[in-house]
């Protein structure tokens, strides 16, 4: 494999993942808008809006994982230029999207009345973070489906579309917060609340937005999704299911695994809290970049391997890796030179900065674990192969990363009990771990197909 084509690689990858990089942060920053509008009323507002956010995340995050099954089967039907077959898959993985979304507002509506017995807040606090919920919950069959049409435009190899539509909800997200928190307009002044509505809303204007953007654009008109309508198939749902299901639980077990380190270190005060909290955003920021070469990675080598060009999907494999070490190189440098300026971003408390400080070195060298374990676990979705990445990531984060973490940060039985620190040294571990194991797989994959002892199926 020749510099040159790697060059050449790496060039088609970055221009399919640089929109998809765009999108991630602009939805970020959706929720950065929240949390500033909303502490403007007041810190109750604000608490509210982060306490929902973190209920609200990790259920949308599952659906998200669930139709990501959609890119890995749409970009091998269209590598393997059967547009005819590609219809159906997104019209079920529509189905699957409406369905959970509508049981996520039945969940809602039915659970949360009988939660305010249960949950102990303060009064203030309590109402505006489940008003929240209550109201942005009806923006996720929107969202769910926009989802749908956004997989199947990026696995038609057309991520621009993401990027705009994102960058419109941004536009509307703001003015939206503005009209509810506030109470302008003759609407009602409903504080952190009022970004639930205003969430809600953007949802549905992407939905609305890819939906335009689908039936205008020339490269999405292929595979003709509208000229049939698909009643729900069972046994079409469950085959998209068996991708997506292993894919949303092993990006919740990511999600989670910090969290729950969170909650491991509360017991040490709010500055130890605070100064893996500053850790684990900068960390989550950075690992976008990853993650969308990730998705990019998982388009070409489903597209590949439709063609049937599995040298081809293989070399791309390599390509990927080569850009992700490379940019890894870089952020990780970033992190190491500017941590105390990147820490000083977030609080003024000398004692935080510097405590952060000290994490974001060890941040520094989990990107490099992060960035393999990302792009290997992207490169077989293309595959199609899931399971083993629900495996691999479940025991590498929570049986080895998240328990060496607890025995080196909360107990003194190999050294003396090291705080955060040990919690971070056990995410590198977990990773690394992660890394190894799926890069493993996907060598194993490959060589299976090599040798025909694999028959990667279009269905």
């Amino acid at each position: 494999m020749t510099a040159q084509k790697i060059f050449n690689d790496i060039k088609s990858l970055s221009k399919l993942a640089y929109p998809i990089l765009i999108a991630q942060l602009v939805q970020n920053l959706m929720g950065f808008a929240d949390t500033v509008m909303a502490g403007r009323v007041s810190a109750t507002d604000m608490a509210a809006v982060a306490v929902a956010s973190s209920v609200w995340l990790p259920l949308i995050l599952l659906i998200y994982g669930i139709v990501m099954a959609l890119a890995a089967i749409v970009s091998q039907l269209a590598g393997a230029q059967k547009y005819d077959a590609i219809a159906k898959p997104v019209a079920q993985a529509g189905w699957i999207a409406l369905i959970l979304s509508l049981s996520l507002i039945l969940l809602f509506y039915g659970l949360i009345p009988n939660l305010h017995d249960i949950v102990k807040l303060e009064d203030g606090l309590e109402v505006l973070m489940f008003d929240y919920l209550l109201y942005v919950v009806w923006g996720a069959p929107g969202f769910c489906l926009y989802l749908v049409l956004r997989n199947y435009a990026e696995g038609m190899s057309h991520t621009k579309p993401t990027m705009i539509i994102s960058l419109i909800g941004l536009a509307i997200n703001v003015p939206a917060n503005y009209i509810f928190i506030y109470g302008e307009f003759g609407a009602p002044a409903l504080g952190g609340a009022g970004c639930g509505i205003a969430t809600a809303i953007v949802y549905w204007v992407m939905f609305i937005g890819m939906l335009i953007y689908v039936l205008i654009s020339k490269k999405l008109q292929q595979a003709e999704l509208f000229k049939q309508f698909y009643w729900p198939n069972w046994d079409e749902m469950m085959s998209i299911l068996r991708i997506g299901v292993p894919i949303a639980l092993s990006l919740l077990f990511e999600v989670t695994l910090f969290a729950v380190a969170a909650l491991f270190l509360a017991p040490f005060g709010s500055q130890v809290v605070a100064s893996h909290q500053i850790a684990i955003n900068f960390s989550s920021l950075v690992f976008m970049v990853p993650l969308s070469i990730a998705m990019a990675v998982t388009i070409k080598v489903g597209f590949s391997v439709g063609k049937r060009e599995f040298e081809q999907a293989k070399q791309m494999c390599v390509s990927a890796l080569v850009l992700g070490f490379l940019i890894a190189c870089f952020t990780a440098s970033l992190s190491v030179l500017f941590r105390h300026q990147i820490a000083a971003i977030y609080t003024h408390e000398v004692p935080v900065i510097e405590l952060a400080a000290s994490l974001m070195f060890l941040a520094a060298l989990f990107q490099f674990s992060d960035f393999i374990q990302v792009i290997c676990a992207g490169a077989l979705r293309g595959y199609k192969d899931t399971k083993a990445i629900l495996y691999i990531t479940f025991v590498s984060y929570w049986p080895i990363g998240l328990a060496i973490g607890c025995i080196l940060g909360l107990t003194d039985y190999i050294v003396p009990s090291m705080g955060p620190s040990g919690f971070w040294i056990g995410f590198i571990v977990g990773l690394t771990v992660a890394a190894i194991l799926l890069s493993i797989r996907l060598r194993y994959i490959q060589k299976q197909i090599e040798t025909g002892k694999l028959v990667v199926s279009m269905t």
